[in-house]
């Protein structure tokens, strides 16, 4: 596996009716779950070991998204330190028919690696060039 491949993590997820608050756009927890989903896995796919989320952070809902968008996640392993990582991620909203895509919103997430009694252990597996 490269560096590229390591630091970055893809999602794509289809907005439906359930998924929509009172005025029809997409509820902003749906996309809070799904970007930690992102960080997450991109975390856990840049240190090769279990990761929690202990923080968000500037989540910025920039445009409203509707039923049938396709939503495009994108993670990016910013940087890490002996524990933690941060991960930035970018939500793209996509109209299918016409391809008109924008972005909707991102955040930063800070992640921690921990053991089975969820303390807090070094970052090993690092994907260095």
């Amino acid at each position: 596996m490269n560096q590229n491949t390591a630091m970055e993590t893809r999602m794509m997820q289809i907005v439906f009716p359930n998924q929509v608050n009172h005025v029809g756009t997409l509820f902003g927890g749906h996309a809070l779950e799904w970007m930690d989903m992102a960080a997450s896995i991109a975390a856990t796919r840049f240190t090769r070991s279990t990761v929690v989320t202990v923080a968000s952070d500037k989540i910025e809902f920039k445009v409203p998204v509707k039923v049938g968008e396709l939503i495009d996640l994108v993670a990016v392993v910013e940087r890490h330190g002996k524990t933690s990582l941060t991960v930035d991620v970018k939500m793209f909203s996509e109209i299918l028919i016409t391809g008109e895509r924008k972005l909707c919103t991102e955040g930063k997430f800070t992640m921690v690696a921990v053991d089975s009694d969820m303390n807090p252990i070094p970052i090993i597996g690092l994907q260095r060039p």
